[in-house]
């Protein structure tokens, strides 16, 4: 006897820097502004390889990159000098093309969706106001899980407050390192260009497809196996 699950369309993980708002190259900028206060040069192009970490991570990855050494009370102030300098930018960070209609087109679908981020909570609110993202849509930060990306924590924890199996799930994001812990979460892996990532690194990556952006993917959004309401 099916349980439903093949007929029912899977529920969508949402990234959200690069995903769903432009806001991959303000994060970079925010890096280099932090490190430059610490002293430390880095090429942008190198940080922005890293973007889609966690920040702890990012911060080891970057210090490998220079071969600096931090203590852990210096990478703690390094990882609040980017958010200082991230706040500046936060009025001029708008949704990608497509996002608020995607997320509504969704919803219209009865599909579920929520939002997973390795951001932390105050950087991440102001981007879900302007999405427009309803309260009651379970949205997780950094500091909601043990481990971000690419450890799969963040999505895993996003299937299970919406009551569905990560296998069920459909994870969009724009980078390798989302795609990464998709996989590691068992999830389907979608990838778009609009953070900076080539189609051919996110098919490496295993992204079941890839779309320029989310006006792109709501363009195709039956390929996922979404219908309209009518049913096509």
């Amino acid at each position: 006897m099916s349980d439903g699950t093949a007929t029912r369309p899977a529920a969508f993980v949402f990234d959200l820097d690069g995903t769903l708002v432009d806001s991959v190259y303000q994060h970079v900028i925010a890096w280099q502004q932090a490190l430059s206060e610490m002293g430390i040069g880095l090429a942008i192009w190198r940080i922005h390889r890293r973007i889609g970490m966690s920040g702890g991570l990012l911060v080891q990855a970057m210090m490998r990159e220079t071969g600096v050494r931090l203590t852990p009370k210096e990478a703690d102030e390094l990882q609040n000098a980017h958010h200082r300098h991230f706040e500046g930018w936060t009025n001029a960070i708008r949704p990608l093309p497509g996002a608020a209609e995607l997320l509504r087109t969704l919803t219209d679908c009865g599909v579920p969706w929520t939002i997973a981020t390795s951001a932390r909570r105050d950087d991440a609110a102001p981007m879900l106001a302007r999405l427009a993202v309803p309260p009651d849509v379970p949205t997780v930060t950094r500091e909601e899980v043990s481990r971000a990306k690419p450890d799969p924590d963040l999505f895993l924890e996003c299937a299970a407050r919406l009551g569905i199996p990560a296998r069920d799930c459909v994870v969009v994001g724009d980078s390798v390192w989302d795609l990464l812990a998709a996989r590691r979460a068992a999830a389907l892996g979608v990838g778009l260009l609009s953070g900076g990532y080539g189609q051919d690194e996110l098919e490496r990556a295993q992204a079941f497809r890839v779309y320029a952006d989310p006006l792109d993917l709501l363009g195709h959004i039956d390929e996922l196996g979404v219908r309209d309401t009518h049913g096509a």
